[in-house]
Parts: structure tokens; C-alpha cells; sequence
């Protein structure tokens, strides 16, 4: 296995894993040394025995030392730097594969000539995608600009911010050396994080967008217990609302939303006036300035529960 380098992206394919062991699957969980770390306390007796961590070194660069090998932490101006240095670490993944001749390896879209690599190797290469169908299949239908309406109208951009999106794949493609979107012709079937429970009809179109099975691999969440004061608030307080009344707010584990943007969410959310759980991530030192923008009148009128804002922040 050989995630992109982010925990949004390693937490799914670590979980993928786990999921396999039980199919008699020996995994080799292949990440930077500073990715590994993090997780190994993930890692319960049980599935050590079946998964084993590999450490993928990075050719030395000034200004990446080893503890910005991760997007956890990382300065966003060093992303291109980054991807760049896992550009160069593909002789160490070639030695990697040589040496463990696995019987297959399963990669993410980014990096992008991972499946090549695999295959000079005589060895098959599987894509897992660690993101929902549904904007895998609009981020598809934007970037090759065709006249089909998505499947959600409701969900659509604006002309410039097509333009925008464009912009931002580009510059990924750049970064990375390659189209990621490039590498779904290398895989003849696509596992992605998701189920048809929810997801079917974005499976299906996404199946004909790219021409590939999509195989359906689950929510892949982590599957320890749940906190205590979780099971007495959380899930309690969603059981007393009633179906499809509450909305799940996060932008993932690593994006910090700065303060107009913050201002932005609340005002939605409070126009909305639905039910939500809200998830906000601080960079270091950012809770302060947050505690003071709700305090200055965000949610005004707005009954918050007191779980939502812990670590001392208000109701």
C-alpha cells in the first residue's frame, strides 16, 4: 500500500488494511518514517501481525527535513517541494518492491506513477481512491468539460470558479509530474471509500466517466470504541433528531479555515437553522481568535450545544 501523504488519506488505507488482514491479506503499509510514527499507536497486537510498516526515505533536501515528510504540519508554500521529493523517492519504492515482490500494490492518486512503477516490476497495481464518489465523479465531470449536467444539479460552480478548479488540478498535474487524474487508465477496477447505501448513483456515473469498475470498499472509519462522553452526548443527542435533520460540517484534518471563512460557515449555518455538528481545527495558537469571533456575535441566537466547543471555549 502506498497512501499520499496526508492522514486523510493513510487513515482510510490503513483501515483497508486492517479490513483485508481478515481476507488472509499480509499487508506492507508503505509511508515516510514521520507518517508511520504518527499511526503506529493504530495499530492493535492483533493486526501487527499481519500488517508491516515499510519506511519510503526521501532523497535529503534543505529545506525538507524529515519532519515536514507529512502534510501534517506542513508550511502550504513546501506542498510543491513535497510532492517533488516523493518524485524522487520513486527508485527508493522501486528497491522496496524488488526486494518484497508483493502480489499487489494498491496506491493512491497521488503519486501518480506508482502503478507504471508496479508494473515494470511485473507486479498489478489497484487505485483506492480515500474519497467520497460523489466529488471524485464531480471533479471528473468538471475537468473534461462536458456539457452533461452532474447528477445533483444543485451541485454546480460558477464560471469563474471553474476556471479556479481547473487552475488548482493543473497545478497539482504540474506538481506531481503527471495528470492525477491521469492515473485512473492505469487500473482496471477503482476501490473507493464509500457504499451504495448512500453513494449509488454517483458509483454508477463515475463508473461511466472513467470507463472502470468501482468497487465499494465501505466508510473505512475507525472502528475503536467510541469515547464515553460521546456515547452519553453525541450519539444521544443525534438519537432525539429526527432522520436527515442534521448537518456534518469539516473540511478534514488538516485545513484551518481563517477567520472570514469561519464567519462564512457560521452565517450559512445560521441562516440554515438546521441541526449540526461543526468541526473547526486550529493551527497552533489559533483558538484564541476563534473564542473571540464567537464572541463577537456569531450564531447570534443560536442555541449551541456545550459539547460542540470544548477546551474551555463557549456555549
Amino acid at each position: 500500500m502506498l497512501p499520499w501523504l496526508a492522514h486523510g488519506h493513510i487513515s482510510p488505507f490503513l483501515e483497508l488494511a486492517k479490513k483485508l488482514t481478515t481476507r488472509n491479506f499480509h499487508v506492507y503499509f508503505c509511508s515516510t518514517p514521520i507518517n508511520l510514527g504518527l499511526i503506529k499507536q493504530k495499530l492493535s497486537e492483533k493486526h501487527s501481525l499481519s500488517i508491516q510498516f515499510v519506511e519510503l526515505h526521501f532523497p535529503s533536501l534543505p529545506e525538507l527535513p524529515p519532519h515536514y515528510h507529512t502534510t501534517n504540519g506542513l508550511p502550504p508554500h513546501l506542498m510543491s517541494t513535497l510532492k517533488k521529493a516523493l518524485a524522487m523517492a520513486s527508485p527508493n519504492f522501486s528497491t522496496i518492491l524488488k526486494k518484497l515482490k508483493p502480489d499487489l500494490v494498491i496506491y493512491d492518486f497521488v503519486p501518480p506513477w506508482a502503478p507504471s512503477l508496479a508494473l515494470s516490476h511485473n507486479i498489478p497495481a489497484v487505485e483506492f481512491l480515500p474519497v467520497s464518489a460523489a466529488m471524485t465523479s464531480f471533479s471528473m465531470q468538471v475537468t473534461n468539460n462536458t456539457s452533461v449536467e452532474f447528477l445533483f444539479p444543485e451541485i454546480c460552480l460558477r464560471d469563474y470558479e471553474v476556471s479556479q478548479f481547473t487552475r488548482l488540478i493543473d497545478s497539482s498535474a504540474k506538481d506531481t509530474g503527471d495528470g492525477a487524474l491521469e492515473c485512473f487508465e492505469r487500473s482496471e477496477i477503482i476501490l473507493i471509500k464509500t457504499f451504495r447505501e448512500i453513494e449509488a448513483k454517483c458509483i454508477d456515473y463515475l463508473s461511466v466517466l472513467v470507463g472502470k469498475k468501482i468497487v465499494p470498499v465501505g466508510p473505512l472509519v475507525h472502528t475503536d470504541p467510541i469515547q464515553e462522553y460521546e456515547k452519553n452526548e453525541i450519539i444521544e443527542w443525534l438519537n432525539n433528531k429526527e432522520p436527515s435533520s442534521a448537518v456534518f460540517v469539516s473540511f478534514g484534518s488538516e485545513y484551518f479555515l481563517p477567520k472570514n471563512e469561519v464567519q462564512e460557515m457560521a452565517d450559512g449555518l445560521e441562516l440554515s437553522r438546521v441541526n449540526f455538528i461543526w468541526v473547526v481545527r486550529f493551527p497552533q495558537g489559533g483558538k484564541d481568535s476563534l473564542q473571540m469571533a464567537l464572541t463577537k456575535g456569531f450564531f447570534k441566537g443560536l442555541e449551541i450545544e456545550e459539547w460542540l466547543w470544548r477546551d474551555g471555549l463557549p456555549k
